[in-house]
């Protein structure tokens, strides 16, 4: 994907590593909760889960990450920066900038058709582990996520070399890709669809708030496809794939069979590989936010 002509983004912080405190466990009920698959069960049976990441690794092992929108379980915290609050240490920081720079220039657009103005969600780059303004603590394991209650997306970007190593996700999109799915989880921020799923999801039942949180997730991935359909010009032979590919290698049901589990629908908090896949797919096609209602009756 061509982005070299793009200035990386400014809503961005670096925290450096272990995110300027300790980013070990916390009380309270909200913020990042990280576990193996053999207490996924458990996991799921939490009814208010915000939106998450696009999976966990850690420890050798598959996982899923959620959180509540709540306030976070640790306060305050220096964060090792520049002195404007941007630092781009790496190339793969600046590719993700210039992501994230190409998102803002797509859904300021977007949004100002509909005579919106869009305020653009914060980038958080860290290292090893970091401790969030609205959602608690987390470490790289966590994978990448969006916190609803400080509007930032937080990534480590070890996580992309993860993706390469462990999951096949190869490719420059297939990175792009995961930081506009967490852009997705903003827009459904800014739309009210989060708060309004958190809510259903605390007065449903485990079942339910499960399937509840797969459309958020399908949604999440349709933007994304909405975005790259916006920047088709930037667009490079391949990169299609590398994106169907990555949201494939990111089903709950592939990632199940990978941690040597049965596949259970009723499980599944982020969707099968086809349905990620067909949503991506829908919103590459369509270029139109309004095709991405994976609420609507027989949408999934």
């Amino acid at each position: 994907m061509r982005l070299d002509d793009l200035d990386p983004s400014k809503n961005v912080r670096d925290h450096g590593q272990g995110g300027g405190r300790s980013f070990g466990g916390g009380g309270g009920g909200s913020g990042i909760i990280g576990l193996l698959f053999s207490f996924l069960p458990m996991l799921l049976g939490r009814k208010k889960m915000g939106c998450g990441t696009v999976l966990l690794i850690g420890g050798g092992a598959l996982a899923f990450m959620y959180f509540t929108g709540g306030g976070g379980m640790l306060g305050g915290g220096s964060a090792s920066s520049s002195g404007d609050g941007i630092a781009y240490d790496t190339e793969s920081e600046q590719f993700a900038g210039r992501v994230l720079a190409s998102t803002e220039q797509t859904w300021s657009g977007l949004f100002r058709q509909n005579g919106g103005t869009y305020r653009a969600p914060t980038l958080h780059f860290y290292q090893g582990g970091v401790s969030s303004a609205g959602c608690g603590s987390a470490t790289s394991a966590a994978g990448p996520f969006y916190c609803p209650a400080d509007q930032g997306i937080y990534l480590d970007t070890s996580f992309f070399n993860e993706m390469q190593t462990r999951m096949g996700a190869k490719g420059d999109f297939a990175q792009a890709y995961v930081i506009a799915h967490e852009v997705g989880h903003h827009i459904q921020n800014l739309s009210g669809v989060a708060d309004q799923i958190r809510k259903a999801q605390a007065r449903a039942s485990k079942t339910e708030g499960n399937a509840l949180q797969v459309r958020m997730e399908l949604q999440a991935d349709c933007y994304a496809g909405v975005w790259a359909a916006q920047n088709a010009t930037r667009m490079e032979p391949g990169d299609v794939e590398e994106g169907l590919n990555a949201a494939h290698a990111i089903g709950d049901d592939t990632l199940m069979r990978g941690a040597g589990q049965r596949p259970v629908e009723s499980m599944f908090t982020h969707g099968s590989s086809e349905q990620r896949k067909a949503w991506l797919r829908k919103g590459m096609q369509t270029g139109d936010p309004a095709s991405c209602d994976t609420f609507a009756n027989g949408a999934v």
